[in-house]
């Protein structure tokens, strides 16, 4: 028989650090999640934009886009409009600004004559500069497309 001191030893002690890691990796979860998703919300309207090979052009901050769809609907910032209605809506631009800017995204499907009355129609209602929006080529070198 042992004898020997009749200590008893201290149990394990409660923890009273939070543990930071997984919260820092859901963090990191949900900003790659944000990242990956910003671009595509940038328009909910599909188009089949032609490839180009052209430098991307800086914003301005009076600008109007427009949208030719390849089943003939024609949209003002993503919202279905007719033509006296773009056109009200483009004078009142151009009444706004001078220097304001047309962005016009036309699907590859889409006549050149559409494009062509829908340009006569924004140069009547004052707006002459109006910027042809693509997408980049592929193999396209960085910082080209738009």
């Amino acid at each position: 028989m042992a004898f020997g001191r009749l200590e008893r030893r201290q149990g394990a002690q409660p923890m009273s650090e939070i543990n930071m890691t997984p919260l820092i990796d859901v963090m990191l979860v949900l900003l790659v999640i944000f990242m990956l998703t910003a671009p595509l919300m940038t328009s909910s309207l599909k188009l089949n934009l032609p490839k180009a090979d052209a430098k991307q052009s800086d914003a301005t901050p009076h600008s109007l886009m427009i949208s030719l769809s390849a089943d003939g609907q024609t949209y003002l910032n993503d919202s279905v409009v007719t033509a006296p209605g773009l056109v009200a809506q483009a004078k009142e631009a151009a009444r706004q600004s001078a220097d304001t800017e047309v962005q016009l995204r036309a699907d590859e499907a889409v006549s050149y004559g559409r494009v062509a009355e829908l340009i006569g129609l924004l140069q009547q209602a004052g707006l002459s500069r109006i910027a042809f929006v693509t997408e980049a080529k592929a193999g396209a070198p960085e910082g080209v497309g738009h």
